[in-house]
């Protein structure tokens, strides 16, 4: 099953190469096939590995475990949807001038984003993970701008600023690592995590713990944790939709993962109280400050963005009060997260499309004007809310019931006020543009557009992410219980 790791990387590759040589509806269906079979083998491999399995080749530097499947799926998801919803969301300007070159770009950097992102959780040691979260930043960068608009432009730039800030931290905790690595494993040797993991007694305690707080400011930036998250909400509203849902539920998971990787080092270390104090203090300032920001969005990207913030919070809360059910919880949460803001976002292009306006004022009625997309952002924002019977609530609830566990009083009383000061925030904002009545903007100047569905493929799109949030919210399956245990257990005791 081996062969399955180059596969998943192989295939947005190819598309990438059918992209470069021929036109842009072949692209187009390049990228549809690439991101499908990325999915495919993301859940064979995380059915293969759910057991405690481990997968590797080319010698060693390609590896997944059943934590880096977790990701893998994550990804394979937003990938494949991106792909589907891409196909709509593009051909609506395919009579604008220069319109063929726009789209091969578009997709050749959108199969080499996948590719990127697919091979974090596939890196099996500190060098090649930051590399492959280097080049998600270089490549999603290109992608923010690829309108080509001022505001593009300026997202895009301050966004390779300050990730690329932040990444430089990220290599400053693996050289730290690698330092104290050479007490154990000499001078020359490759800053492997189970090598590190496995002689973990005679790391520097002070060096672990200086790499896992330097991780977390540094990959921390890419995750968005406050206050390192100023270039989040500007990247994810002015990219395009399908590249925002990358962003949102695939981009701050994989830098997440990155921190995990330092946290299971820190865990066999014997520093596992340490990290996970810090994993909650960043979770808490995050959840916070995003919730407040909820609340006084009129752009309804930047909305969402905000929420991303809010969500990874939850993710490091989770991880933080180190119950058993409430990191699983937390790895739960990797996927809806990534299933539900999949879908807030592909209805957010869908409605920039049908009302050309990112503005939650210049938008009425969706329900009725638009019945598939005002209907599914709906159910999206309240999926993002807990609503109960979405794969969120189900993940929220095992992290709640967790942290009564440990027990983490505070923590899960700051996490219960502000999640629902969030809801209230994205309730508000949305019901107005999805149930309330009234003229658009330009209805009320005089003009004659009217709000409606653009494309069957956006719909479709929408509708397979609504699907997993819903599926799991209903019913979690063996395979994939299994599996979150399976990653659960190695961050709780890593052994290799």
């Amino acid at each position: 099953m081996s062969w399955a790791l180059y596969a998943i990387l192989a295939v947005p590759l190819g598309a990438v190469l059918v992209t470069l040589v021929d036109g842009w509806r072949l692209a187009r269906a390049a990228t549809l096939v690439a991101g499908l079979a990325a999915l495919g083998l993301a859940i064979a491999i995380a059915i293969t590995v759910r057991n405690g399995r481990v997968l590797d080749t080319a010698g060693g530097w390609l590896r997944v475990d059943s934590l880096g499947a977790v990701f893998l799926l994550a990804t394979g998801l937003l990938y494949a949807m991106a792909g589907v919803f891409s196909i709509g969301y593009l051909e609506i300007d395919r009579d604008e001038p220069g319109f063929p070159g726009f789209a091969k770009r578009y997709y050749a950097l959108l199969n080499l984003f996948g590719c990127s992102m697919l091979l974090v959780p596939l890196a099996a040691d500190f060098g090649t993970l930051w590399v492959a979260v280097e080049l998600t930043t270089i490549i999603s960068a290109l992608l923010v701008a690829i309108d080509r608009t001022d505001a593009a432009l300026e997202a895009a730039w301050k966004y390779v600023l300050i990730a690329s800030s932040g990444l430089g931290i990220a290599l400053l905790s693996i050289i730290v690592m690698y330092a104290t690595g050479t007490h154990a494993l000499g001078n020359d040797y490759v800053p492997r995590f189970t090598r590190l993991i496995a002689h973990a007694h005679g790391l520097s305690s002070d060096a672990v713990r200086l790499a896992f707080v330097l991780s977390l400011v540094g990959f921390g930036t890419k995750v968005g944790f406050v206050p390192m998250h100023t270039w989040l909400p500007d990247a994810h509203s002015e990219a395009p939709a399908p590249v925002s849902a990358l962003l949102s539920g695939s981009l701050l998971a994989a830098a997440f993962y990155a921190i995990l990787r330092f946290f299971q080092v820190a865990v066999a270390a014997g520093d596992r109280a340490f990290a996970e104090h810090a994993l909650i203090v960043f979770g808490v300032i995050s959840l916070v400050a995003a919730s407040f920001f909820v609340l006084r969005q009129g752009n309804y990207k930047r909305l969402l963005a905000y929420s991303s913030i809010e969500h990874m919070g939850i993710i490091a809360l989770g991880i933080g009060f180190g119950a058993p059910l409430a990191v699983a919880g937390a790895l739960l949460h990797v996927i809806t997260h990534a299933s539900a803001k999949g879908l807030a976002f592909f209805g957010t292009g869908s409605l920039l499309r049908g009302y050309d306006t990112k503005e939650v004022d210049g938008v009425t009625d969706a329900g009725r004007r638009m019945p598939w997309t005002g209907p599914m952002f709906l159910a999206a924002a309240l999926a993002l809310s807990g609503l109960p019977l979405s794969g969120v609530f189900r993940s929220e609830f095992e992290i709640v019931c967790g942290g009564f566990a440990r027990p983490q009083y505070v923590g899960v009383t700051i996490l219960l006020v502000f999640v629902n000061l969030a809801f209230f925030g994205i309730i508000w904002h949305t019901g107005r543009m999805v149930l309330a009545a009234g003229e658009t903007e330009d209805q009320a100047s005089g003009g004659s557009a009217v709000a409606r569905e653009r494309s069957g493929w956006m719909v479709a799109g929408m509708l397979g992410c609504l699907f997993v949030v819903v599926a799991l919210g209903v019913h979690l399956p063996g395979e994939l219980s299994t599996l979150l245990t399976s990653a659960g257990h190695r961050l709780a005791a890593p052994t290799r």
